[in-house]
């Protein structure tokens, strides 16, 4: 009797930590960025890791949006991939070592390529993190993951006040920023 109920026991605690393992693994299996801490007015590499495709399809096209304040954007080429700059007018002037600058690269685009769902890859733009930003808080990019038939992921969502990335189904990925060095 005692070594049945041990072992129900011992079952159902495999089984929990099982079921947390999967929690676990499916949360952290989103786009994130390699380099997670970077100081405002300065240069940041941000490479977004894309470790799955959309529920077993093949990455097709990715899709990153600039936030406010990230300038003179330039996104690494890739073979096999290519890459679109989507440009447009900034909600304000920035200053870009002396330079006053009103436009550039609000969205980058990498398509053309196909990443299998069973393999990982990483995508890569150079940026500049305007003196502008607020130190001490996290800058997010949104980035959308499209496959074939019409299958999307969208990392979008930035968390609320109070809340974190682990909060969410599909987070943004972010970078905490540091004050200016």
């Amino acid at each position: 009797m005692f070594v049945h109920r041990f072992s129900t026991r011992l079952s159902t605690l495999v089984s929990a930590a099982a079921l947390v393992a999967l929690g676990a693994s499916a949360a952290s299996a989103h786009i994130t960025l390699e380099t997670q801490q970077a100081p405002v007015a300065s240069t940041y590499k941000a490479v977004f890791r894309v470790g799955h495709g959309c529920e077993g399809k093949p990455t097709i096209k990715v899709r990153v949006r600039i936030p406010d304040g990230v300038i003179a954007v330039k996104p690494q080429p890739k073979a096999g991939w290519a890459i679109e700059k989507v440009k447009g007018s900034y909600d304000k002037a920035y200053d870009y070592y002396g330079t006053p600058t009103t436009e550039g690269v609000k969205e980058i685009v990498w398509s053309g390529g196909s990443l299998p769902d069973d393999e990982y890859d990483e995508f890569v733009l150079r940026a500049y993190l305007t003196g502008d930003l607020k130190a001490d808080t996290t800058l997010y990019f949104p980035v959308v993951q499209e496959c074939p038939d019409g299958a999307v992921e969208r990392w979008i969502e930035i968390p609320a006040p109070g809340k974190s990335a682990d909060d969410y189904e599909q987070p943004a990925p972010g970078v905490t920023l540091l004050p200016k060095k």
